[in-house]
Formats: C-alpha cells, sequence, structure tokens
C-alpha cells in the first residue's frame, strides 16, 4: 500500500521547470488523495505560482509520471487549482534556503501587497543582496523572466538578482 509520505518522497524529486527547487519546497502540493486497496489510484492537487505559468503541463506530466512509477500505484490524476492561491508564504524554509544560493530573494512572510496606494517608483530597497548581504539593492524591472519574479540590482557588488514577488490573496 502507497502512503502519503512515499508519494510527498517522489514529488521532492520534482523540480519547478523554472527555479531551483522542488515542486513540494516551493508549496504547489496542495493535497495528496489516495483510493483503493491493491491497485491505486492518486489524485494529487497543485496550486499554480501564476494562472499562465508556462510550466503547468510539464509539471503535471511529470507527477503523473514519475508518481505511476511507484509500486501499487494504478493512476495518478493531477489537478490544477486556484483556492486558496498560492503565495510565497507557502514557500518552505528549506525551499527560501535553495533559492537564495541560486540568487532569487523571497519575500519574508507575513508581507503583504497593498495595492490601494498610489505606486511609486522603488529606488533603493531592503531587499539584502543574495551574494554580499549588501542592502544597497534597488528594483531594476518589476518584470522578470517570469510573472512571479522581478529583477534586482546590487549596487555594492553590482550583481543582478531575483525576487519572488509578493503576490496578493483576495479576501
Amino acid at each position: 500500500m502507497v502512503v502519503d509520505q512515499e508519494i510527498l518522497a517522489v514529488l521532492r524529486e520534482i523540480p519547478d521547470p523554472e527555479l531551483p527547487i522542488s515542486i513540494v519546497d516551493l508549496g504547489l502540493v496542495e493535497d495528496i488523495t489516495i483510493e483503493g486497496d491493491d491497485q491505486q489510484d492518486i489524485h494529487v492537487l497543485l496550486l499554480p505560482t501564476f494562472i499562465g505559468c508556462p510550466a503547468l503541463d510539464m509539471i503535471a506530466k511529470d507527477v503523473q509520471s514519475k508518481v505511476a512509477e511507484l509500486a501499487m500505484v494504478s493512476t495518478c490524476k493531477v489537478t490544477w487549482i486556484f483556492d486558496p492561491p498560492w503565495s510565497v508564504e507557502r514557500i518552505s524554509d528549506a525551499g527560501r534556503t535553495q533559492l537564495m544560493e541560486h540568487g532569487v530573494t523571497v519575500p519574508s512572510c507575513g508581507t503583504s501587497v497593498d495595492t490601494s496606494r498610489e505606486t511609486i517608483p522603488l529606488m533603493t530597497s531592503a531587499i539584502p543582496c543574495p551574494y554580499c548581504g549588501s542592502q544597497e539593492t534597488r528594483l531594476d524591472s518589476p518584470y522578470g523572466p517570469t510573472r512571479c519574479r522581478s529583477i534586482y540590482f546590487c549596487d555594492a557588488c553590482r550583481n543582478q538578482f531575483e525576487h519572488m514577488k509578493p503576490v496578493k490573496q483576495s479576501d
């Protein structure tokens, strides 16, 4: 009989195609359902970082194929859900460390985005550089390689780095 922990172990081995982190540490796995006795049917519920993420099909195929390789598994179905919405607060501590080691920073837990105020250009920031630790950083571009990341620049070590965007959860 397959148990949740075996499935989670397999899911921890599946990297996000765009980030150096597993889909478990990124916080994409919402729920795992196991049905059946001899040959089990597995249903994995995943949360996308953004609805339009181009990696969704690739992640779903990886989950289906890797989980289906487990002994006793008959089928694996993956469903993308949008409630609760994914946020950076779902990223594990290990995942935050992995991202920082690869030059991607993540907002602190509890950080919220206030969209009711007028937007002002951000010239300096308290986001420390993942390379040198300096807080002499600035927003270089709010548009990074994907919709969930922006680009910052460190004036101290002169490196660019990516920062995971905080996602405001709707009430």
